[in-house]
């Protein structure tokens, strides 16, 4: 057995813990980029703490998921204005510009230098110039992931910067800062949580330290989920999603993704729709196929027995079968009101462009079993 496993250095998890985040940061230096959501004023606790402690805050608003050139145009203004950090504040897509924007402070060139598939795909030299996340929402771990996925309007798709010298020096998980998430929020962003430490666990590069953290994840979803879209404030709900969230950041880092975030990356590009959701509506169909693909192609591995163990975890059935997770999945989608891929504008004639795409995705390479184009093509139109 072998494998590398990599972590960011420090984590601060705890209800109540953002008002540690003054002192931590004025260990970087007095100037903070702060990157926040669409709406800074959910920034303002943060704020004031932060001029509290002699940290003068240079906001700077994200009011959709990143793009290259928003992380060319944060740089710029985190250069120009001299400074030490970069904090990221809100949902994913607040971290993951955070977290380009840093990278890109400390290596010169243009974002497409580095960025796979679209762009040259260099190596990130460098270290990052000191970053804090600070996640508001329990969906894309990326508090604790070395990679910052961007959209490129002109190629119409989304990939990631990737290095794990952009890990954050510091990731800061206060529970208490989910609870005024809108609950559509909650239920895409929770559900791509729970994607998250699904799929490293039945991929192809999963090991001993993921399958720990996935585990764990999986059997707190399968009741916290549901508590924390019901009840906002159910500090227990609240405090394992934020868990889950940042298991699966852990474990995509140090594992792989699979199928669900191999379409999500290019759907995402192509449409516009929540990357939750759509992981969200895909999970059950990707599970379905790679079962049936398994039991056909590949029936003495050990995946079946993988996803026994998540059907297991998640009905809390000690002899529930594969399949048995899929249906409880499926429930679980319906009962939080995740729509369909259609309601995005996605038509029969554009499945194969999707399908192109999400072959060559970072993510699909992580699958258990590689799927056919009819397989995919099935996921897709099951999930419309």
């Amino acid at each position: 057995m072998r494998f590398d496993f990599v972590l960011s250095p420090k984590i601060i998890f705890g209800s109540g813990r953002l008002t540690e985040l003054g002192a931590a940061a004025s260990t970087f230096g007095r100037r903070a980029f702060v990157v926040t959501g669409q709406n800074a004023s959910r920034a303002t606790q943060l704020l004031e703490i932060l001029k509290a402690h002699n940290v003068e805050a240079i906001t700077f608003s994200v009011s959709g998921e990143p793009t290259v050139e928003l992380v060319r145009d944060g740089r710029r203004q985190a250069s120009d204005n001299d400074c030490d950090m970069v904090i990221g504040f809100g949902g994913g897509s607040s971290l993951d510009s955070a977290k380009a924007i840093a990278a890109l402070m400390t290596n010169l060139g243009d974002p497409l230098d580095y960025l796979e598939v679209i762009g040259n795909g260099r190596p990130i030299t460098n270290l990052s110039a000191p970053y804090i996340a600070v996640p508001t929402t329990s969906g894309t771990g990326s508090e604790v992931t070395s990679n910052a996925v961007l959209f490129s309007a002109e190629h119409r798709v989304k990939v990631s910067l990737r290095s794990p010298l952009m890990l954050a020096r510091i990731a800061l998980i206060d529970p208490q800062l989910t609870y005024s998430s809108p609950q559509s929020v909650t239920a895409y962003s929770g559900l791509d949580a729970l994607t998250q430490v699904i799929e490293p666990f039945v991929s192809n590069k999963a090991n001993p330290l993921t399958d720990a953290l996935c585990r764990d994840g999986i059997l707190r979803a399968s009741w916290a989920l549901r508590r924390a879209y019901e009840n906002p404030e159910d500090k227990d709900a609240r405090e394992s999603m934020s868990l889950v969230s940042l298991y699966g950041g852990i474990a995509l880092s140090n594992a792989k993704l699979g199928a669900v975030h191999g379409f999500a990356g290019p759907f995402g590009g192509m449409y516009a729709a929540p990357h939750g959701a759509i992981c969200a509506r895909l999970l059950p169909f990707v599970m379905e196929a790679n079962i049936r693909a398994i039991r056909e192609r590949m029936p003495d591995s050990d995946y079946l027995d993988r996803f026994a163990v998540v059907a297991r975890l998640l009905t809390g059935n000690a002899v529930a079968e594969p399949h048995d997770g899929v249906v409880w999945i499926r429930e679980l989608m319906e009962s939080l009101l995740v729509p369909g891929l259609s309601t995005y504008g996605i038509e029969d004639s554009e499945y194969q462009m999707l399908i192109e795409k999400a072959t060559v995705a970072s993510s699909m390479q992580g699958n258990p079993i590689k799927l056919t184009t009819q397989e995919m093509e099935a996921i897709l139109k099951a999930a419309a």
